[in-house]
This record gives structure tokens, C-alpha cells and sequence, in this order.
């Protein structure tokens, strides 16, 4: 763990939670995207093997761009996601180019990709434990609702 000092409940209590929950992101997102680029890979990528994988034969390429776009800060052409991991021979679709369907290849590289991003939730969560994380993740949570944000789990 590399944080060794401590600090005070009220030290705590008067820290700015969009500083915290900012850089907190920030290098979450850093650290995924950097274990992702060494598969070649971009978080749409990932989003989309994902998807597939997790349901068969259910997505379009319309209806996966409509879910994954909200999350999408980097204003991704998803067309051409589907196109690379097609190209790359991980990803087939039927004749009408509507239902996505991924190949043993593309399920080895999410699988790949998968390994990565587990070494970086491990760097995450070192030295806290589950009902920590857990606490930390209702709070922001309620945070947002209370904000006027969707506090329901994704």
C-alpha cells in the first residue's frame, strides 16, 4: 500500500470529494487504458468484446453503440470498432452486418485484456478490503442521487 500516513476523521471529513473522486478516476482510467493499449486495445474495444461475449448473438451494431456511447468520453465512431475487431478476425457478423458475435480469437483477447484489467483493480484495491470498497461505492452512489444523478448500479 502506498499510502502510510494517517489522517484524522475530521481531516477527512473536510477534504473536497471532487478532488478525490476526480484524480481517484483519473488514474483508474489511466491505468485501464494503459493495460488495454498493450493489447491494442481502446475501452470502446473493451466495452464492445464485453458486451458480445456476455450475450450472443443479442447485439446489433446499432443497439451496442446506443449502449455504450453514454460512456464513451472520447467521442468514439463505433463503426469503426466493430470494423477493426472484425478486421483483426475476433469479431464476425451475419450478412446484414447486424448481429455481433465474437471468434475464439476474439474471445482469447478479451480474456487477454481481461487478465490486464484485474492487475489494475488489484493495484486499486490493495489494502482495502471488500466492505470498504463497498462503503466507498454506496457513498459516491448516494452522492450522485443526491445530485439529481442515476444512483441505480449500472
Amino acid at each position: 500500500m502506498t499510502t502510510t500516513r494517517q489522517y484524522s476523521r475530521e481531516q477527512l471529513a473536510a477534504q473536497p470529494i471532487g478532488h478525490w473522486s476526480r484524480t481517484a478516476a483519473g488514474l483508474v482510467i489511466a491505468g485501464l487504458r494503459t493495460a488495454l493499449a498493450e493489447e491494442h486495445l481502446t475501452q470502446p474495444h473493451w466495452w464492445t468484446l464485453n458486451h458480445i461475449a456476455g450475450a450472443p448473438g443479442h447485439w446489433t451494431r446499432p443497439a451496442l453503440t446506443a449502449k455504450l456511447a453514454p460512456y464513451d468520453d472520447q467521442h468514439t465512431d463505433f463503426d469503426t470498432v466493430y470494423d477493426d475487431l472484425a478486421a483483426r478476425g475476433w469479431l464476425t457478423e451475419t450478412t446484414d452486418r447486424l448481429t455481433l458475435t465474437l471468434t475464439a480469437a476474439g474471445e482469447a483477447a478479451r480474456l487477454r485484456a481481461h487478465d490486464r484489467n484485474a492487475e489494475v483493480h488489484a493495484r486499486m484495491r490493495e489494502g482495502i478490503d471488500d466492505a470498504e470498497y463497498a462503503a466507498t461505492i454506496d457513498v459516491l452512489r448516494r452522492i450522485v442521487a443526491n445530485l439529481g444523478g442515476d444512483g441505480e448500479l449500472p
